[in-house]
């Protein structure tokens, strides 16, 4: 069989297949001389793949594009391989597109230039990244690779994808606070079978600066020509202009949110946000002491809620994503709201759980509506005048392990 891969010889998604030709042992031909940019613009390139993207694979059955499955293709070639079959490798390979991919290539191309640099965008997308290292970073503390105990197709395309960030942008002082995501990288890049087509890797020691725009040429100054003696114009006689039948509807001012109508509360959210944030020592003196100094009742509530459906938690980052997304989706309440989500359990299927503060009494109805997540959790309002519950807010606010005499997967604070 004749395969034939169109790409440049350094092409980190290309990597994907000539590594998993490797463990195939299928024989994948690179095309002579490609140059990018040139040999994709050519007219036998584009009848291959019209959108004029690399890498493409000839194969027997016609031509293949997009990195992943070229790689699902060529690992599907050896009957009976360990690199391919099961559901959990399709996790992590679309994981590690939408979650690491993505976001590193957010990060690192603006600033060569490719596309507009923005300084919230890439604080966006590094904020992502980290959430996807530390969820990665917690499957690889208790895994060495990420499905079962060998190398995977999960396991090629993860590497590939975080090439590109050790090799150009993930500095060590960056990668440090994931270490068994290290570990893992290193131990992938120097199996044989990788090394032989990634070669010597080598970490990036800093972030590249951003690419400055060449500035625009100046356009010569146009000669000065003699000025013409002005011609007179009549002046004509302006014709009355007709009125509008009707004005424009000066625009409605903005409706108050219900929350900002309620009366005045002693407790100031953003100074308990403040204390939370800035406590590092003896938390339960200072934190949870400050908190009810500061907590009003008739301000505010407290609210405890259970995940209905935790008997489908059985992959920790799918778990973890999922709190992740429902975190990222209540930013419209967060002038109002303080919370803490606990993903609880030491093997699946995890329990997650959560206490949040809400201004008013009621969980407030614009969350209600805009915030699908909700309806996935039992919510039941706190009775701080039983003990039992308060201390169950206190251990919640805290990150107390074990929780419930369980072990923490993790504790996200919503702030």
């Amino acid at each position: 069989m004749c395969l034939v891969l169109h790409t440049g010889s350094t092409n980190k998604n290309a990597f994907k297949a000539q590594i998993a030709a490797e463990y195939t042992g299928v024989k994948v031909d690179l095309v002579k001389d490609f140059e990018m940019g040139v040999s994709n613009k050519t007219p036998g390139f584009l009848k291959i793949n019209p959108i004029g993207k690399v890498p493409v694979l000839e194969t027997p059955e016609g031509p293949i594009f997009e990195s992943n499955a070229i790689a699902r293709y060529v690992a599907r070639l050896k009957v009976d391989n360990t690199l391919y079959g099961s559901s959990l490798i399709e996790y992590w390979i679309d994981f590690s597109s939408i979650e690491i991919d993505a976001n590193i290539t957010r990060w690192y191309y603006p600033r060569l230039g490719y596309g507009v640099y923005l300084p919230p965008a890439e604080e966006a997308a590094v904020a992502a990244l980290k959430r996807a290292l530390g969820a990665l970073n917690t499957h690889l503390a208790s895994n060495t690779y990420l499905v079962g105990h060998g190398v995977t197709l999960a396991d090629i395309i993860m590497t590939c994808n975080l090439f590109l960030g050790f090799s150009r942008v993930m500095s060590k002082s960056f990668t440090s606070e994931f270490p068994h995501v290290e570990r893992y990288f290193w131990t992938m890049v120097n199996q044989p079978n990788v090394k032989k087509v990634m070669g010597e890797v080598k970490q990036a020691e800093s972030v590249p600066p951003v690419a400055k725009k060449p500035s625009q040429p100046k356009e010569p100054a146009k000669p000065k020509t003699k000025e013409e003696p002005k011609k007179e114009v009549k002046k004509e006689v302006a014709e009355p202009k007709e009125e509008p039948a009707e004005e424009e509807e000066a625009p409605k001012p903005k409706p108050k949110n219900p929350l900002d109508l309620l009366p005045p509360s002693k407790m100031i959210l953003d100074e308990w946000k403040r204390l939370y944030s800035n406590t590092k020592t003896n938390f339960r003196e200072v934190a949870i002491k400050g908190f009810w100094d500061m907590y009003d009742p008739e301000g505010y509530s407290l609210w405890f809620c259970d995940y209905k459906y935790n008997d489908e938690n059985t992959v920790s980052f799918v778990t973890l994503n999922k709190v992740s997304g429902f975190l990222q989706r209540m930013d419209l309440a967060r002038k109002y709201a303080f919370g803490k989500m606990l993903v609880i359990g030491s093997e699946p299927p995890f329990k997650v759980k959560g206490l949040w503060l809400f201004r008013g009494q009621e969980i407030p109805q614009f969350v209600i509506d805009e915030c699908y997540d909700m309806e996935l959790y039992e919510w039941t309002k706190a009775d701080i005048t039983d003990e039992a519950q308060k201390e169950r807010v206190n251990q919640m606010i805290e990150d107390h392990e074990p929780f419930e005499g369980e072990a923490l997967l993790d504790a996200k604070c919503f702030k």
